[in-house]
């Protein structure tokens, strides 16, 4: 069997100039370590806030790459730079509005800006892209209200078996017949 491969994407244009660390990047990684007990590769990308360039390196990540998840940050927000949305939308077959009405909900018991937010998800192929706000708390935040269907979602579009620390979060997985 290959190896288990997620990609990680931040849009962010000063970060991709190295104006300052990506530390949203770094967040998505250690958070998904903590989370999974699968051997997994990181196949990470830091890049600027343009839609073509967002929809081409969720295309790489996804079809050439093969990553089963794709976890994108930055570029979910009202401003005019944040297309991140827009670019997961174009390169998706299906969309996953669930996702982000959970991120949202979530965020609102902390932020009254979490309305603003446009985090969104997708299926592309045999990959799951998932779109997260900037801040590494919010980072952590949604993925804690989402990945429980993750695991089972990655199944459902034929993608690897993803196994979970119980302990740090629990995969839902329906009970065989």
């Amino acid at each position: 069997m290959s190896k288990i491969k997620i990609g990680v994407i931040t849009a962010s244009d000063r970060a991709s100039k190295g104006i300052y660390e990506d530390i949203s990047g770094v967040a998505i990684q250690d958070t998904l370590s903590e989370y999974l007990t699968s051997e997994f590769e990181v196949v990470y990308r830091c890049i600027a806030d343009e839609q073509e360039l967002l929809e081409s390196t969720m295309i790489e990540l996804c079809d050439k790459e093969e990553c089963c998840l794709v976890v994108t940050t930055g570029g979910t927000g009202p401003a005019l730079r944040d297309v991140t949305p827009e670019a997961t939308e174009n390169v998706c077959e299906k969309m996953m509005p669930g996702f982000g009405e959970l991120m949202r909900s979530v965020s609102l018991q902390y932020v009254p800006t979490a309305i603003l937010s446009r985090q969104s998800a997708g299926i592309r192929g045999k990959s799951l892209i998932i779109n997260l706000p900037g801040k590494p708390k919010s980072i952590r935040e949604c993925l804690d209200a989402v990945f429980p269907a993750v695991p089972y979602c990655i199944d459902l579009i034929e993608g690897p078996f993803l196994e979970c620390d119980e302990e740090v979060i629990k995969a839902f997985r329906p009970k065989a017949k």
